[in-house]
This record gives structure tokens, C-alpha cells and sequence, in this order.
């Protein structure tokens, strides 16, 4: 029988599982919590945008600058790491800042280690909207991660993009190798895979992950724990294509348009009765009208008329 765990041990495992868990977590910050990609406003026209060295409508200079790597206002000087010494007193604004991120467009602090690891590991690298193809340089607004696809997205098009993301390329579930169901998707590729082909020589599984995507490498993940959906055609033959008879489903396409046809030529049917009805009423109550008035003036005598022959000058004639 193995050795019963004494309590230091198992305070050293449990030391060792947390050290690792936060060095994981250091590597992988949420991009939305960043210091470079953090919300920031000017100070001259109270705009909203990204974490900026300069505005992006104004182009001002802002007097508390956000360092990139660290995410601090003031240098406090509590260690030697910084570049400029500054023994006794607190640095703010461009007396704090080093250098300017060409990547993610944001100052970083005259500290030695942000200076010199900020570049390498800046996760605005290749920030390039998926959709509209726009970098940190084209716009003003900060930058997002798709949830499913892991993709960059700016900040106009992040929701509708992750609204249609889940939706295959394909009419149904089925491996884009064989015939058999698609058991893993990707959702860079908006495919699905069986278990058999997701197996790839190029792309390695890691222990305790998904299999990756045999095209892209991206991690794929289980078909049944999304909410994927297929792509769906709402003209030509697809409307019917389940219901037909054959594979085609021509028929029941042809018999749906025809119904739809005949019903929409009764629909017009019954509006054309109902707006010659509604003439017919009219042009009873226009007569009845007409015979009321020409009552009233029978028994009006006007005298002589140009109307009833009579001229004025017959009369100075006479």
C-alpha cells in the first residue's frame, strides 16, 4: 500500500497547484481587461475610446497617461527598476511614460520591465476585426474577442457577429470528410468532424484538451454542448426540399408555389367583391341625393331667364 500523505506534503502540493494556476492566469489575461485596451475619455472632447497616447478625434495629449503593460497613473518609485531615477518624488504624465506600443497605439511607463516585454507580448499584435477588417489604427473604439471563435472583433460589429457565429456551413450535421455525424465542430471553420477524422499528423492533442481542428488547428469543441444550427435556404427548391418525393423535392416545391398562388388570387378575389360593393353604396346614396335636392327646388320660380329664352334686349326693342 502506498504511503499515507503527511500535512506538509500536502500543503507543498496544494502551494505548487496555485503557483501554477496563477502563472496560467498571468499568460492569459482577458483582453477586455488589459490595461491597453482599457476605456479611457479625453480630457479635451470627452470622448469614450480606447486606451490611447493620442486622441483619436482630437489627437490631445492626455494629462494622465495609462502605461500599456502595468496599467498604473504614477510612478511612486518604490523599486529601481525604473530607467529615469526620480529618488524622492512621484512622476506623472509625460514625465512617467517610455515609449509608445506600435501595436495597440498606447504609452508605456519608463519601467524597465514593461519597456522590454511589453512588445513581445502585447495581445493587440495582430488585432484585426474578422469582419471588417479594421485595425487598432482604423478606429477608435476598443477591441473584443469572439466568445466561440476566438476571433477579433471591433467594437461595432462584436455582437452581431457572435449572434450568427454558431451557424455551420453546411445544410447538415454530418462529418465534411464522411457521411457519419460530425461529433466535434470548429467555429473558425463552421464545420463539423467525427471522431475519426479529427484525428491530424499536422496538429497535435494535448492531454486533457480537444482534439484540434484538422484544417486549422483551432481547438474544436463538442457539437452537443453548442448551440450550433445549419445554413438554411429560403428560395428555390430548399423550402421543400424534406417533404418532396426524391432526393430533389421539385414536387412539393411546385405544389407549395402553386397553393400559395392560388391562395393569394382568392385573397384578391374577395377584395375586388368587397370594393364593388362598397361602389355600388356609394352610387345608391349618391342618386337618393340627387333626388332629394332636385325636390326641394320644384317649386322655385325664378322669373324670366337667358335660361328659359328671354333676352334683355328683345325687351328695350319692344
Amino acid at each position: 500500500m502506498p504511503k499515507k500523505k503527511t500535512g506538509a506534503r500536502k500543503k507543498a502540493e496544494n502551494r505548487r497547484e496555485r503557483e501554477k494556476q496563477l502563472r496560467a492566469s498571468r499568460s492569459t489575461v482577458d483582453l477586455a481587461k488589459h490595461p491597453c485596451n482599457a476605456s479611457m475619455e479625453c480630457d479635451k472632447c470627452q470622448r469614450r475610446q480606447k486606451n490611447r497616447a493620442f486622441c483619436y478625434f482630437c489627437n490631445s495629449v492626455q494629462k494622465l497617461p495609462i502605461c500599456a503593460q502595468c496599467g498604473k497613473t504614477k510612478c511612486m518609485m518604490k523599486s529601481s527598476d525604473c530607467v529615469i531615477k526620480h529618488a524622492g518624488v512621484y512622476s506623472t504624465g509625460l514625465a512617467m511614460v517610455g515609449a509608445i506600443c506600435d501595436f495597440c497605439e498606447a504609452w508605456v511607463c519608463h519601467g524597465r520591465k514593461c519597456l522590454s516585454t511589453h512588445a513581445c507580448a502585447c495581445p493587440l499584435t495582430d488585432a484585426e476585426c474578422v469582419e471588417c477588417e479594421r485595425g487598432v489604427w482604423d478606429h477608435g473604439g476598443r477591441i473584443f474577442s469572439c466568445s466561440f471563435c476566438h476571433n477579433f472583433l471591433c467594437e461595432d460589429d462584436q455582437f452581431e457577429h457572435q449572434a450568427s457565429c454558431q451557424v455551420l456551413e453546411a445544410e447538415t450535421f454530418k462529418c465534411v470528410s464522411c457521411n457519419r455525424l460530425g461529433q466535434h465542430s470548429c467555429l473558425r471553420c463552421k464545420a463539423c468532424f467525427c471522431d475519426e477524422h479529427t484525428r491530424s499528423k499536422v496538429f497535435k492533442q494535448e492531454k486533457g484538451k480537444q482534439p484540434p481542428c484538422p484544417k486549422c488547428g483551432h481547438e474544436t469543441q463538442e457539437t452537443k454542448d453548442l448551440s450550433m444550427s445549419t445554413r438554411s435556404l429560403k428560395f428555390g427548391r430548399q423550402t421543400g426540399g424534406e417533404e418532396g418525393d426524391g432526393a430533389s423535392g421539385y414536387d412539393s416545391y411546385w405544389k407549395n408555389l402553386s397553393s400559395d398562388k392560388y391562395a393569394d388570387t382568392g385573397y384578391h378575389d374577395e377584395e375586388e367583391e368587397d370594393e364593388e360593393a362598397e361602389d355600388e353604396e356609394e352610387e345608391e346614396d349618391g342618386k337618393d341625393s340627387d333626388a332629394e335636392s332636385s325636390d326641394l327646388f320644384t317649386g322655385l320660380n325664378l322669373g324670366r331667364t337667358y335660361a328659359s329664352g328671354y333676352a334683355h334686349y328683345e325687351e328695350q326693342e319692344n
